[in-house]
């Protein structure tokens, strides 16, 4: 008898299991890939919350990214907010980078250290 996991190679759906992974062949139920990715960035993180700000590629508009920060995704979503809120502008979350419009790195700073987090400038 195959294991389900030979049963389900190849598939996308299922009439008994209904979705499923295409990275790990689970059920989407069952189907963990994403707090294993979550786990995995959080282990490459030095410790330090790095606040840039970036021009490229944006038509000369400014931007602040924040990289390294240990948390979770649905904590690091909450936090993005509130740092927009905090700056009064948007911005995005983006595979573990909180973006926000406009240079606010030494606001953002003061912010982070009042967090609790040791928080370096980079770039120019």
């Amino acid at each position: 008898m195959a294991s389900l996991q030979d049963q389900l190679r190849g598939l996308v759906y299922s009439t008994e299991h209904g979705d499923i992974c295409p990275d790990c062949r689970h059920p989407l139920a069952d189907c963990r890939c994403a707090e294993q990715a979550d786990a995995a960035r959080l282990a490459a993180l030095d410790g330090v919350v790095r606040i840039r700000r970036e021009t490229s590629g944006r038509k000369g508009k400014g931007l602040t990214t924040v990289s390294g920060v240990p948390l979770a995704e649905a904590e690091l979503k909450a936090l993005a907010k509130a740092l927009k809120k905090r700056c009064g502008t948007g911005g995005a979350l983006k595979e573990g980078v909180i973006e926000i419009q406009g240079d606010h790195r030494d606001l953002l700073k003061g912010e982070l250290e009042k967090r609790g987090y040791r928080v370096k400038l980079a770039g120019g």
